[in-house]
């Protein structure tokens, strides 16, 4: 079973919150992104797919760089405003989908980084236009998500919240809401 948080308050951004879990996938995300023994052991953990695709073998930059960017990208996910655009941050997962598709899979991730490329990825379903589900997100270091136990959890992650909403009927923003109607 999965609840999901109303992260904007006005119905365009949610996170699933996962049964035995004490938050939701965001916030849950942003915290473990500002976790600097949580980070370090992460960044031990995977030196090799540091260096090998970003060049850095200075973990205590990588750290830096993380919160930095978890920061950065914290403000512009939760920028509620009304004039918000969400579908300017969210980009189809597959980088050779063009097009929308019925509960599409989407990543945020920053852009204009300096020095090298992001790393931190939040993953979401696409309900409508605007409008998003949070699934989770990872730190990515490898070309693909199927190379890493970590990021290969995230996709079984967004295939299980679009199989959730497909099973109860759920295929844009008014069938979501209309199911929250009736819990």
């Amino acid at each position: 079973m999965m609840t999901f948080d109303d992260i904007t308050e006005d119905g365009r951004l949610w996170a699933v919150r996962y049964d035995g879990e004490d938050d939701n996938a965001l916030y849950n995300l942003f915290e473990q992104w500002n976790d600097v023994t949580w980070l370090r052991s992460f960044f031990k953990d995977n030196i090799d797919d540091l260096s090998s695709y970003f060049n850095i073998t200075d973990i205590n930059q990588a750290i830096i760089d993380t919160i930095d960017d978890s920061d950065r990208l914290q403000g512009i996910i939760m920028d509620i405003s009304p004039d918000a655009d969400l579908d300017a941050i969210f980009r189809p997962l597959e980088n050779s989908r063009i097009g929308d598709m019925t509960l599409g899979k989407e990543k945020a991730r920053l852009r204009n980084r300096i020095r090298h490329a992001s790393w931190l990825r939040i993953y979401a379903i696409k309900l409508a236009s605007g409008v998003y589900i949070i699934t989770g997100g990872a730190i990515k270091l490898t070309a693909t998500m199927m190379e890493r136990e970590h990021t290969k959890a995230e996709l079984t992650k967004l295939e299980k919240v679009r199989q959730f909403l497909l099973n109860e009927g759920i295929i844009d923003d008014d069938g979501f809401i209309e199911y929250l109607n009736t819990l």
